[in-house]
């Protein structure tokens, strides 16, 4: 029997983090989102193991912190060391000012499974395994994929899909990305590792060590659940064959730990970096994200988190044009902002390879020699060990607005303005096209939380010390309520009981319990802050200026005037 065919707003091809998420976000949202994965079930074996500050406060916004933090390991220090095992740069960021940690190990098997379970809060979202797209018909009005589903028999049967979009999200291999036929440049260093994942940790030690040695590079990881995975970089005269005997591993092994024939080894497997990207993500009605789009080499934990990220910044843009407030063009603002850093993490991540993997002997003592003299100054020191070489995103173009000149979809990464809070103001760096801090805050029901979690999770007015409704005429509130924009009174702690008695009821008051938030905004003379979202910053001004940022942020959305209630969906409550 033919199964029946499905009919669905967006189609996500692919069950690893970036379709994952996806689907969560959209089910967040309110949307139909139909996710199909070839595999009978989600892959079992560790692969990442790195998830960042950012990728946890998306975690966050999909309501799933609680199921995900129990397979994580906060403040992941990660140590660079020689062939002598002597320490020459050490990562260690303190910085939390998005809310969580800025490294942690994961096991990511159970992650996706937690963002798997999560997918049955939303009616609207279904999840199909053993089903495999081999062809997409796109039309004017939406996508129609021919899939192959695995009975079992030997004999697929097929079904339809029908869609408005499709978001290929199947890895390096992607379907989607060849049926869009946009190019995926970037190299496949020649070299091969060989990765082993062992239960019960023989050492015990936390975090994780980059061995520059130039005998054998390799990686030594603490994961949770008390895995630890070794990485051994393979050369060119061993073979896949070789390497995967268990007297070739021990071997690899017995520096490492006292008794390798006694390790419980989950999974040996050999794989080769790659660093490609997509030359556009976005075709039309196709769209891909992930290792669809972007290959990641393994040095700075990234693949993972560039996949959520892209998660995270497409959803709210398919979720608003499926709700009818912005036309299309709103989808290349995708493509525009996202590719630029996941090039820039690929980058970095082939340099910091490039470091780790010397073997002639001259070039390690001159790496090491280099890397002695930098330790020197603690300037340089703590650009390593709090990660401040990290390229983090900051979007130019998109649904952006210049702070200065108000143009809609640019915005340049200085303050210009001639006004004297402008000029007088510490720090000149635009907030726009950031993402904006999270620090704990105080409401009237709850004494401490994050501030994600105090606002929602869709657009928001944030304005300090002021009334953000004030600002705006009866037509401009009425645009932002269309937009179903919260707006938010950030406060010192002890102003907030008068705020909340004077503002209007709708208006969420925070109180600034650390004075993290007061901090932000002395800094900068942008007092008034649009947030999209995924918590980016779209536009900042002076209270006076809030309507001309607001026309701005509409513009660069593309947004709809006049959409009617019945085209929307609302917040999906978990």
């Amino acid at each position: 029997m033919t199964p029946q065919a499905i009919d669905t707003e967006v189609l996500i091809v692919g069950a690893g983090p970036a379709g994952l998420m996806l689907a969560n976000l959209l089910g967040l949202y309110g949307h139909e989102a139909t996710l199909l994965e070839q595999l009978p079930e989600l892959i079992d074996y560790p692969r990442g193991v790195g998830i960042d500050d950012e990728s946890l406060r998306s975690v966050q916004t999909t309501g799933l912190s609680d199921t995900v933090l129990p397979h994580t390991t906060a403040q992941h220090i990660m140590r660079l060391v020689n062939g002598r095992g002597k320490v020459i740069m050490t990562n260690e960021p303190k910085a939390d000012e998005f809310g969580w940690p800025r490294k942690n190990g994961f096991v990511q098997p159970l992650v996706d499974k937690a963002l798997h379970e999560g997918l049955q809060r939303f009616p609207r979202v279904s999840m199909h395994f053993n089903h495999r797209v081999v062809d997409v018909l796109e039309t004017a009005a939406g996508v129609t994929a021919t899939v192959e589903v695995d009975n079992g028999t030997g004999t697929p049967l097929t079904r339809q899909v029908r869609a408005k979009y499709i978001v290929g999200c199947e890895g390096g291999k992607s379907g989607t990305r060849k049926r869009m036929g946009v190019s995926f440049e970037g190299q496949s260093p020649s070299t091969r590792w060989l990765v082993v994942d062992v239960e019960n940790d023989p050492l015990g030690t936390p975090n994780v060590f980059l061995g520059a040695d130039p005998k054998r590079p390799y990686v030594s990881i603490g994961l949770a659940h008390a895995i630890r995975r070794w990485e051994f970089m393979i050369f060119d005269h061993e073979t896949d064959a070789q390497v995967m005997e268990k007297a070739f591993i021990h071997g690899l092994l017995k520096d490492h730990v006292p008794d390798p024939s006694a390790l419980e080894i989950i999974r040996e497997r050999v794989f080769t970096h790659h660093g490609r990207i997509a030359g556009s993500f976005r075709k039309g009605r196709c769209l891909i994200a992930g290792d669809a789009a972007h290959l990641m080499p393994v040095w700075m934990g990234q693949g993972w988190n560039s996949a959520v990220r892209d998660a995270t910044n497409l959803a709210w843009k398919l979720a608003t044009v499926l709700r009818g407030d912005a036309d299309e063009r709103l989808l290349d603002s995708y493509d525009a902002e996202r590719r630029d850093h996941a090039k820039a993490m690929i980058d970095l991540s082939l340099t910091l390879g490039n470091i780790i993997k010397p073997t002639n002997p001259f070039v390690v003592a001159g790496r090491d020699a280099l890397a002695a003299a930098l330790n020197l100054f603690p300037t340089v020191k703590s650009y390593f060990s709090d990660m401040r070489f990290k390229p983090m995103p900051r979007y130019t173009s998109g649904v952006v607005v210049d702070p200065t000149t108000f143009t809609p979809g640019r915005a340049g990464a200085t303050l210009t303005g001639r006004l004297i809070p402008t000029r007088t103001s510490n720090n000149r760096t635009s907030p726009v096209g950031v993402q904006f801090i999270q620090p704990l805050v105080a409401t009237k029901a709850h004494p401490a939380l994050r501030l994600d979690d105090a606002v929602g999770s869709w657009w928001t007015v944030l304005a300090w010390g002021n009334n953000p409704k004030g600002m705006f005429n009866s037509a401009d509130l009425a645009r932002l309520e269309s937009l179903g924009a919260a707006f938010v009174a950030a406060v010192p702690e002890s102003q907030r009981t008068w705020a909340e008695s004077r503002y209007p009821s709708d208006v969420v008051v925070v109180g600034d319990t650390t004075g993290a938030l007061k901090a932000w905004f002395d800094d900068r003379p942008t007092p008034v802050l649009f947030l999209r979202p995924d918590r980016f910053v779209a536009a900042a001004s002076l209270a006076q200026d809030a309507p001309r940022a607001l026309h701005a942020i509409l513009h660069a959305l593309s947004f709809t005037e006049g959409a009617t209630d019945a085209t929307r969906t609302h917040l999906h409550v978990a």
